[in-house]
């Protein structure tokens, strides 16, 4: 018994200690788990050098004949020929006959007005003789007056001259009208649309097909205000001759499925600005715009939607950057060497399709960033396509249970 007393207070302790260690090791707060960081996000950069940008304004338009007419019969009657061209689509040549009005008539009027012209000659000439012989019977007969007009039949003479002016009038209105049967147009074109054909007879101001020229074609195409301050557009002033030349353009389409081009030059501006939208128009032609091209590029038609870009000022001494590059309007990136952003503010004079032009607020040989992520802010860490991203190690806390004292 006095042994067992004496081996019972150390296991107490003991026993005591063991679950004071249980209770503290249950009650303690659960270690925090500390997520790991991202990888710093990867950025394209460009290095920027001050050059020189060639401005290229955009702009869009239909194109249209630069000469256009609608054939109107002037003489009335059958049609009695067309020309195998003078279909929709169709090209013939300056002078050509397109519509034959029979003519017959119109010859038998040339031929009458012939007939009269004759005989009103010929009543001339007699009136004439008539006259002179009735001056030298009164220098016979020792008349000292002078002679009256009557009696030197000037009257007459007056009205046969008369009669001879309308008798060629009336052959030159017949030679017209038989000349009008014959319906052309003074230059080379091509047919827009046909509205009479073979039987049918027409009257005066009959609509009889619309054509236009195939020297030349012209695009209307819209500027701004900001475009116009990049181009010099010519204009031109009373009492100025010739059309004076701009700058260069070209203009582009989709044919079926591939896009072709077209060169042409700005040629004049319009006298008014458009009341609605406040924009200028300007008016681009290209020449020959139908001519068979080696490269197979179709021709210019009539009534294409084409997209312009118009050559402008060479802008000097400014920074070229994607558009991709900038956010908001001026606020652009650049990554330093310890691989940290930094803002810069530009100074835009001009924003491009594709790119923005900036006269300052950039460094060359800094590293712009072209596509800026997603939070960009002063001082991100970022990492460059050729740099491996690190990933962090964080230690994750383990419970370590305390073994009692033995």
């Amino acid at each position: 018994m006095s042994k067992l007393l004496k081996v019972l207070p150390p296991l107490a302790i003991i026993l005591v200690a063991v679950v004071a260690a249980r209770i503290m090791i249950a009650n303690r707060p659960p270690a925090e788990r500390q997520a790991p960081r991202p990888p710093a996000p990867a950025v394209q950069v460009i290095e920027v050098e001050r050059g020189e940008y060639q401005v290229h304004v955009l702009s869009r338009g239909v194109v249209e004949a630069r000469t256009r007419a609608t054939l109107l019969a002037q003489v009335s009657g059958e049609v009695v020929k067309i020309n195998p061209d003078f279909r929709d689509g169709g090209f013939f040549s300056a002078r050509e006959v397109l519509v034959q009005i029979d003519p017959r008539d119109y010859q038998a009027a040339v031929t009458i007005a012939e007939s009269d012209l004759v005989q009103a000659q010929q009543a001339l000439a007699q009136e004439e003789a008539q006259s002179a012989q009735a001056a030298r019977d009164w220098q016979r007969l020792g008349g000292d007056d002078t002679p009256s007009e009557l009696t030197l039949r000037k009257p007459q003479l007056a009205t046969a001259r008369a009669n001879l002016a309308a008798a060629e009038a009336r052959l030159a209105q017949a030679r017209l009208n038989l000349q009008r049967t014959r319906i052309s147009v003074p230059y080379d074109g091509r047919v827009l649309s046909q509205q009479v054909d073979i039987g049918q007879v027409v009257g005066v101001g009959a609509v009889l097909g619309e054509v236009y020229a195939t020297d030349a074609v012209e695009i209307r195409l819209p500027l701004s205000n900001r475009q116009l301050a990049r181009l010099q557009v010519p204009e031109q002033y009373r009492g100025e001759s010739g059309e004076p030349q701009g700058p260069g353009v070209r203009l582009s389409a989709l044919v079926g499925d591939q896009l072709h081009s077209w060169d042409g030059r700005i040629v004049r501006s319009e006298g008014a600005i458009d009341s609605g939208s406040r924009q200028t128009f300007v008016v681009a032609r290209v020449d020959a715009p139908y001519a068979r091209q080696d490269d197979g590029r179709p021709p210019l038609k009539v009534g294409q939607y084409v997209e312009a870009s118009i050559e402008g000022e060479v802008l000097e001494d400014v920074f070229v950057i994607p558009s991709s590059a900038v956010r908001g309007d001026v606020l652009a990136y650049v990554v330093g060497e310890d691989n940290r952003l930094s803002e810069r503010r530009l100074d835009v004079v001009w924003r491009g399709e594709n790119n923005v032009v900036a006269a300052a607020g950039l460094k060359s040989g800094e590293r712009v960033i072209t596509t800026v992520p997603s939070g960009a802010a002063e001082g991100m860490l970022v990492r460059l396509p050729a740099e491996t991203p690190k990933q962090e190690k964080t230690a994750e806390p383990t419970e370590a249970m305390e073994s009692p004292a033995s």
